[in-house]
């Protein structure tokens, strides 16, 4: 019986959220995009993965919907908006158009905002989004390229974007439990709120939410959120079961890294202190298609030179802020990213060919095209590298891979991968 059906604006996001619910028990596959109405999965949760964080609002209603109604065909119970835990979004949206679809289409008139996450350092206290100990629009994310996160206020910010009014239920009240938040809740939604946004500081928090809003038809939150709504669903099963489809295979390995992130700048860093690197060159990667493609097989041809040791080579595009700012002034970001993005779908092609079976992957863009160009449209999740960050197999393939988000990892999140899990 599918339990809870999740609907995740991004590729890497939904791998966040599925490797929470498998570590809370649940059995769970993640599809890479809305499969045909015939596909057929059997799994407690479904992660439908979704390119919809930044593209325009219409389109990821559009796209929203489509996957909702994919799972409503299936009788799923209950129904998940995963949103990055930074809630990455503008004043035009796009979490506040979603949400607003996702409950008129289910016919709700309610439901939660937890993007919070404290295990990774995001806490929502008196309804201010943190990083750490920074407020949201202190922390890197007021520079994001997309995204600027420029004010904290998780109730300004929804209301910003949203056809209703927010409303807060305190720390304190998540202390009393889980039916002190119910009853706030109740006494939010006959004052006509349509938006609850829940102060989270710690796990406990999370467990009580989990509790709170089982029974509730649409919530809406980072992957924090899922830890006590898992525990719920799956009454404390423990995880080792959920995680055995998607423990990684053996196998030739490559680190394929296209986040510019600060997290990710300081694993590049790290790893090239254990194991062969080689930079991406921009330059050649705008010089054209037949360029390109030349530079993909010579690419291959390093990565296959370097195979021997004992970690993995690695290509990177990652660099450090004043470096991007200079590409993307020279080539433009749009293009300049598309470009090195088709660069690592076109390696990755290659390696597989050649027999690589193992790709640890890091930012939210490359992870999806690589995916796409593998060929794979679903994956079961298996055990948990870091926070937020599983090795994941395909269904389709003989292919194991980790899915990293910019920021997640600690430094040694390449190597470990390697070292600890296979």
């Amino acid at each position: 019986m599918m339990r809870l059906g999740v609907i995740a604006d991004d590729f890497t996001g939904a791998t966040d959220i599925a490797s929470f619910l498998v570590e809370n028990g649940l059995s769970t596959v993640q599809l890479n995009g809305v499969p045909p109405a015939d596909y057929q999965v059997e799994a407690e949760a479904v992660v439908i993965s979704l390119k919809s964080r930044s593209c325009p609002a219409p389109q990821a209603v559009a796209d929203a919907l489509n996957a909702l109604e994919w799972l409503k065909r299936r009788s799923c119970r209950q129904f998940y908006f995963k949103y990055c835990s930074t809630f990455d979004s503008t004043a035009q949206g796009n979490i506040g158009p979603v949400t607003d679809a996702l409950l008129a289409a289910l016919g709700e008139t309610q439901t939660v905002i937890s993007p919070a996450l404290p295990v990774n350092g995001r806490t929502v206290y008196q309804g201010y989004l943190f990083v750490m100990d920074q407020l949201l629009s202190e922390s890197g994310m007021r520079h994001h390229p997309v995204t600027p996160m420029t004010d904290s206020n998780l109730l300004r910010v929804m209301e910003q974007q949203a056809q209703g009014r927010s409303g807060l239920i305190p720390a304190a009240i998540m202390d009393q439990g889980a039916e002190a938040v119910k009853r706030q809740l109740n006494a939010l939604r006959r004052d006509g709120v349509r938006y609850a946004v829940l102060d989270t500081l710690h796990e406990q928090h999370l467990l009580t939410q989990g509790e709170a809003v089982r029974d509730m038809k649409l919530v809406t939150g980072g992957s924090g959120l899922a830890i006590g709504l898992a525990r719920q669903l799956s009454q404390g099963r423990p995880p080792r079961t959920a995680q055995a489809a998607g423990a990684p295979r053996g196998g030739p390995a490559v680190v394929l890294s296209g986040s510019c992130s600060v997290m990710t700048n300081k694993q590049v860093a790290r790893y090239r202190q254990q194991a062969p690197g080689q930079a991406i060159d921009v330059e050649r990667c705008m010089a054209g298609d037949e360029a390109l493609a030349e530079y993909a097989r010579a690419l291959r041809q390093w990565v296959e030179s370097q195979s021997q040791g004992t970690l993995a080579p690695m290509i990177y595009a990652t660099s450090e802020p004043e470096t991007l700012r200079q590409i993307q002034q020279k080539w433009g970001a749009e293009a300049s990213s598309q470009a090195v993005e088709q660069l690592f779908a076109a390696v990755a092609r290659h390696l597989q060919d050649a027999g690589f079976q193992r790709f640890i992957i890091a930012g939210g863009e490359t992870s999806s095209i690589v995916v796409q160009t593998l060929g794979i449209r679903a994956f079961h999740i298996g055990p948990t590298i870091s926070p937020g960050v599983p090795w994941v197999r395909s269904i389709d393939h003989p292919l194991s891979l980790a899915l990293k988000s910019g920021n997640f990892g600690d430094e040694n999140f390449f190597a470990r991968a390697q070292q600890e899990f296979v």
